[in-house]
């Protein structure tokens, strides 16, 4: 799936508007009274620590919020910089630079360590058949963003949300009598093109998923011997999916498995913010 700009337009507007109006509301208390609106600041963005970046698109809509300014990149989304390596320089308002300082800060650095966590993950499992994938475990309203910097760190994305892809859990499982049942509900009243994924917990259900005709198949927190078996009952007939407690020490053995795909929540849910720095310099 790829994140269209209407994506970006839509949501990603609408939350730097949410973020400006629980930082900033009425006006910056103390910058607004400090310096004459007009005098220039160069604010420089370096990395405190290693990593991957990424935000640079929406750092760029934010500080276009307040008004003109130079912008220049000095890397590109999904760059692995160094501690100490400048990013970008942004040339405006001092005032303005101030008082949207933390919201850029805020995307950038979220944004930067999902990356990170990211292509440290995708590392471990080159060479393997299994692509890694996200969840729908983000921060409410960054969802976009977060998925956005998953593509950065060299991952993809799962589904965006419930609406662009039919998974069955356990309790619409239970709900609906079944497997089976429930992916021919499924299939009677989604159009074709709509991928269908079933979550399984044993081989009695992979073999169940697989006569229903389910498209990708969820081993979910199987072991290694387990997800093994899987693959090979699948056979290629569907796509599988490990899921489940996968961390940065035990991915390379979930890849060798051979599952398709390697959905972690972490990535977006428990990530560690890319430290980044903003210093300015003043213009007479």
């Amino acid at each position: 799936m790829n994140i269209q700009e209407h994506y970006l337009t839509k949501y990603v507007d609408r939350l730097i508007d949410l973020a400006f109006d629980e930082d900033v509301a009425t006006g910056d208390l103390a910058t607004q009274y400090i310096l004459p609106i007009n005098n220039m600041a160069t604010a420089r963005f370096t990395a405190k620590a290693s990593g991957v970046v990424s935000g640079l698109e929406i750092v760029k809509r934010v500080i276009d919020r307040m008004g003109d300014n130079e912008f220049t990149p000095l890397v590109n989304d999904g760059d692995e910089v160094e501690r100490g390596q400048d990013l970008l320089i942004i040339r405006a308002s001092y005032n303005n630079l101030l008082s949207c300082e933390r919201i850029m800060l805020n995307f950038f650095q979220r944004m930067s360590g999902i990356a990170t966590m990211t292509r440290s993950m995708v590392r471990r499992i080159e060479g393997t058949r299994a692509t890694l994938l996200d969840t729908r475990k983000t921060v409410p309203g960054h969802r976009v963003t977060d998925k956005l910097a998953v593509r950065h760190g060299g991952g993809a994305n799962h589904r965006m949300g419930l609406y662009d892809m039919a998974m069955l859990k356990d309790n619409h499982i239970k709900a609906a009598g079944g497997i089976i049942p429930a992916v021919k509900a499924l299939k009677n009243k989604l159009s074709i093109a709509t991928k269908i994924e079933v979550e399984t917990t044993n081989l009695t259900q992979v073999e169940e998923a697989l006569q229903a005709g389910a498209d990708i198949i969820m081993l979910d927190n199987m072991s290694y011997e387990m997800m093994s078996k899987a693959v090979n009952l699948v056979n290629g007939r569907a796509k599988t999916e490990a899921s489940g407690n996968v961390n940065i020490e035990t991915i390379a053995d979930v890849a060798a498995t051979g599952v398709d795909f390697i959905s972690v929540g972490a990535l977006t849910h428990s990530v560690k913010a890319l430290d980044i720095s903003m210093n300015f310099s003043i213009e007479d």
